[in-house]
């Protein structure tokens, strides 16, 4: 009778781990190996009074329009600058618009409709603020005042309509926190990244990284003709919309 001896083979594996850094390697024994000290994020303070952060660029704080033009022929803005610190589109002398251009930001600003204004549809209290001269986020009085979803209060004007309506009752103050990712276009001129806007209304999210399908447009689709950097506008409706603004600063991303 033959014998068949059977010989056991161990086979030894090793765990490569990959880290939530990028790095690779044999999983980590001790807790200070995952531990990063560099470099440090820079110290940005906060205003107490008036909650800006100190690496802002405050565009109005009520004293004056020196960081606007008018967007028709770049002169001195004709809206009304209030005892309150706020400022009032004054109607039909045209949409004002940042001497500076910017690329992607994290914007700040406070809005309130006007009460007089009892019109309808798109036409009471209408205004709005634009990324890049192109990407509009909609303002408008929708209390008791229905028009199409895309085009309501929080809306990107013409592309989405907002998760939720978060607007206060009509005449008091809202503030919305917008943060903007520029679109990126390659040397040829095509886009290869879509811009994002992501939007609280009143500390509501009603806007969560919305890729843009191109520029805003009244008429037609969005296009995506090549542009750098451009400035923020405030829009003059054209239908006394007596839509106030306050307290509006940015911050570079």
């Amino acid at each position: 009778m033959i014998k068949v001896q059977h010989i056991g083979i161990i086979i030894v594996t090793i765990s490569i781990i990959s880290c939530g850094s990028g790095k690779t390697g044999a999983e980590p024994t001790k807790p200070e190996q995952t531990e990063v000290w560099e470099p440090k994020p820079p110290k940005v303070a906060i205003n107490g009074q008036s909650g800006v952060p100190s690496d802002a660029i405050v565009l109005f704080d009520g004293s004056n329009l020196d960081a606007w033009k008018s967007r028709n022929g770049g002169g001195t803005p004709q809206w009304t600058i209030n005892p309150d610190g706020s400022m009032t589109v004054k109607d039909r002398t045209g949409d004002i618009m940042t001497k500076e251009n910017f690329g992607s930001v994290q914007l700040h600003l406070e809005w309130r409709s006007d009460p007089t204004n009892t019109q309808t549809n798109q036409n009471r209290s209408n205004s709005g603020v634009f990324f890049q001269g192109l990407y509009e986020v909609q303002i408008l009085n929708n209390n008791d005042n229905d028009t199409y979803v895309n085009g309501m209060v929080g809306s990107i004007y013409k592309q989405k309509a907002p998760d939720v309506m978060a607007a206060k009752p009509t005449g008091e103050w809202n503030s919305y926190d917008i943060v903007f990712h520029a679109p990126v276009f390659n040397e040829a001129g095509k886009k290869v990244k879509a811009g994002t806007l992501t939007v609280f209304l009143n500390g509501v999210l009603i806007q969560d990284h919305f890729e843009l399908k191109g520029s805003t447009e009244y008429i037609g689709y969005p296009k995506n003709n090549p542009h750098g950097d451009g400035p923020i506008i405030l829009q003059d409706h054209g239908d006394k919309s007596g839509v106030g603004f306050r307290n509006i600063w940015l911050r570079t991303l």
